[in-house]
């Protein structure tokens, strides 16, 4: 290293001696030496300085090549790799039909307080959304096992008859269930809400909020069910069913 620095820019004795220093330094020599004479610590410097220099251009000049790189496949329509995220879901409620709600054989065996599941609910709005779990038929499914927390909201309003005649129901139910191996569903949460409405009272809602921490398997499937259709389907933001997954 010293001989060719010699040989392509002749320096001065005390430059050249301050380089044979610095190149002992690098097999572990005494710091007295470097230490002691301020025109090899300035040389020091300089080098220091100069090598930083260096450094920052190498590493800027990677960071816009890069950039460039990602700029031209977004350009071309290619989507940079991207790293898939933590399994969860957030699905809003779709209007449901009487016969459907109330055939819930499909489902398996319910509660009568909770008989009624939910079968229709929105995956792809800009209020709901699907990563690594699938939808299907008013069920989530588990694709990685986990402890995953799991809620749900429904948005009850004041029951009536065909006639619009108001009916009374003292308790609104909601459920939610887990489907495994097992034939049968698990009765995972139950919300209950009691409530007395006036007969004259010109509309009636009432919000059942639950939500939990499970460890679920691969395959196991969640759903919905509750005591009453009689639902606000208007407000996405009101009526909603999810869970997403805790690395704990």
């Amino acid at each position: 290293f010293v001989f060719q620095l010699k040989a392509q820019a002749p320096g001065s004795a005390e430059e050249l001696r301050c380089l044979q220093v610095l190149n002992r330094q690098q097999e572990s020599s005494s710091l007295e030496e470097l230490i002691s004479n301020q025109s090899c610590l300035k040389l020091a410097n300089t080098i220091k300085a100069y090598v930083a220099t260096v450094t920052e251009n190498v590493i800027r000049r990677s960071a816009v090549k890069e950039a460039r790189r990602s700029h031209f496949n977004a350009s071309e329509g290619q989507v940079p790799h991207k790293t898939a995220g933590k399994p969860s879901a957030h699905l809003t409620l779709r209007p449901q039909s009487l016969a459907q709600g109330g055939n819930s054989k499909r489902f398996g065996n319910l509660s009568q307080s909770c008989r009624h599941a939910i079968a229709r609910w929105e995956d792809s709005t800009i209020h709901s959304h699907l990563q690594n779990i699938t939808y299907r038929d008013g069920r989530l499914r588990v694709n990685q096992a986990g402890k995953y927390y799991v809620y749900s909201q429904i948005y009850f309003r004041y029951p009536s008859d065909r006639a619009g005649a108001r009916v009374s129901v003292p308790q609104l139910v909601q459920c939610i269930n887990w489907k495994t191996s097992y034939s049968q569903p698990i009765l995972l949460l139950k919300g209950v809400g009691t409530k007395c409405w006036a007969p004259e009272a010109d509309y009636g809602l009432h919000a059942l909020y639950q939500g939990g921490l499970f460890e679920l398997k691969a395959g196991d499937e969640l759903f919905v069910s509750v005591s009453s259709l009689a639902i606000d389907y208007n407000d996405a933001a009101a009526s909603y069913f999810g869970a997403f997954r805790l690395d704990l």
